[in-house]
C-alpha cells in the first residue's frame, strides 16, 4: 500500500494548546501517513510548554502578534494562503490535515479536494461547524482523538519518554490496527512502518526477538488481542475478534452511573476541554460500557440523563448559536 504524505496545519487556539493533545493529533495523522510539513498558527509565550513537541516534529511556528480586533482573521488567512501554496508548489504532498472547525475553511477544503488532495479535519466538538465537517474527506473530533485508554498502565506505556514494554507495545499495535478503515488486516511490513513513525526508536531486538514477525507471534501468544497469519510468504496482522474487550464485564446501574459519568467528564477537563458535544460523552460511555442504554439507568433519553446531572450540580447545559446543546464542565 502507498503511504499518504501529509501537510499539517494547526490552529493552536482550537486544539487547546496542550502538549498531550498535540501529541495525540500527531499520532492520529502518523497512523495515516508521513508528515512532510507541519505549521502552527497563533503561537505566544503562553504556549511555551509545546516547544519540545514543536521542535521534535520540525514544525514551523507562526507567532500571534496582537493588534486590533482582526488578529483571528489574519491567522485564518495566513493558514489558507500557506495551504494553497503547498498544494500548488509541493507535488509530494497528497493529503492535508487542518486542525480547526471554522466554516471559513470550507472553500479551502473544496479547492484542495478539487486538486485531488485528501483532507482530514480535526476540531473540538464545541466549535466544529457542520459545514466544515461535511466538506472534509474525513473528520475527527478532538475529544475522540484524545480519548485513548486512560488507565495508569497504558498512560505510562504510551509515554514517549518511557521505553516500551510488551504490554505498551501491544496496546500501541492495537491502536494502529483499530484505526484501519479500509481493511481489517495489515501487512506486517506496513504495520512496522506505521510503528516507526510513531516510535522512531523502536527495535524488535529490544524485545528479545530477531525479527518483527517473531515479535508479533510473541505478543499474540502472550496477550491474545492480535492475530497473526501467513499468506503466500507475507505476514498479515489483525485484531483478534474473539478476544474479550477490556471493561466488557463492567455495567452501569442506577447506583453507579453518576460516578462513571463524572469520571469521564473529569477526563475531558484534564485534557483541557471546557465544553463538549453530548454525542462525544455518549460515545465514550458506550465504549467503556458496551451494554449501556438510557433505560438501564432509569431514563428514556440521553438528554434526560444530562438534565438530571445538571440538577445534581455535576455539569451545566448550554446552547450554541445554532441551538445545539453543549455540556460545560464544572
Amino acid at each position: 500500500m502507498s503511504t499518504s504524505r501529509f501537510a499539517l496545519f494547526v490552529d493552536l487556539e482550537n486544539c487547546g494548546a496542550k502538549a498531550a493533545t498535540l501529541n495525540n493529533i500527531l499520532d492520529k495523522v502518523k497512523i495515516r501517513g508521513d508528515i512532510l510539513l507541519g505549521k502552527v498558527y497563533g503561537y505566544t509565550d503562553r504556549f511555551s510548554d509545546l516547544k519540545e513537541v514543536l521542535l521534535s516534529n520540525t514544525f514551523t511556528v507562526v507567532p500571534s502578534i496582537r493588534y486590533g480586533f482582526a488578529q483571528k482573521n489574519n491567522a485564518d488567512i495566513m493558514l489558507v494562503i500557506d495551504a494553497l501554496e503547498v498544494a500548488y508548489t509541493n507535488p509530494l504532498i497528497d493529503s492535508f490535515c487542518i486542525v480547526s472547525g471554522d466554516s471559513d475553511y470550507t472553500p479551502l477544503v473544496g479547492r484542495l479536494k478539487s486538486m485531488g488532495k485528501f483532507v482530514l479535519g480535526i476540531s473540538r466538538s464545541e466549535v466544529a461547524s457542520s459545514i466544515f465537517i461535511n466538506a472534509c474527506n474525513e473528520f475527527q473530533f478532538l475529544e475522540t482523538v484524545s480519548s485513548v485508554s486512560r488507565d495508569k498502565r497504558t498512560r505510562k506505556a504510551q509515554s514517549k519518554d518511557e521505553p516500551l514494554d510488551d504490554a505498551g507495545l501491544n496496546k500501541l499495535l492495537e491502536g494502529i490496527l483499530s484505526e484501519q478503515t479500509d481493511e481489517d488486516e495489515m501487512y506486517a511490513s506496513e504495520l512496522k512502518g506505521v510503528l516507526l513513525r510513531l516510535r522512531p526508536d523502536f527495535n524488535e531486538k529490544s524485545f528479545g526477538c530477531a525479527s518483527f514477525g517473531k515479535l508479533l507471534n510473541k505478543l499474540a501468544a502472550k496477550f491474545g488481542t492480535i492475530r497473526v497469519k501467513s499468506d503466500n510468504y507475507n505476514v498479515l496482522v489483525s485484531l483478534n475478534a474473539d478476544a474479550p474487550e477490556e471493561g466488557s464485564t463492567k455495567k452501569l446501574t442506577a447506583e453507579n452511573w453518576r460516578a462513571a459519568f463524572t469520571e469521564q467528564l473529569q477526563h475531558y477537563k484534564d485534557d483541557g476541554f471546557e465544553r463538549i458535544n453530548p454525542s462525544i460523552l455518549k460515545a465514550d460511555i458506550q465504549a467503556a460500557y458496551p451494554d449501556f442504554t438510557e433505560r438501564s439507568i432509569g431514563f428514556k433519553r440521553f438528554s434526560d440523563v444530562l438534565k438530571q446531572m445538571e440538577r445534581d450540580g455535576l455539569l451545566a447545559l448550554e446552547m450554541d448559536e445554532q441551538k445545539n446543546m453543549l455540556i460545560k464542565m464544572l
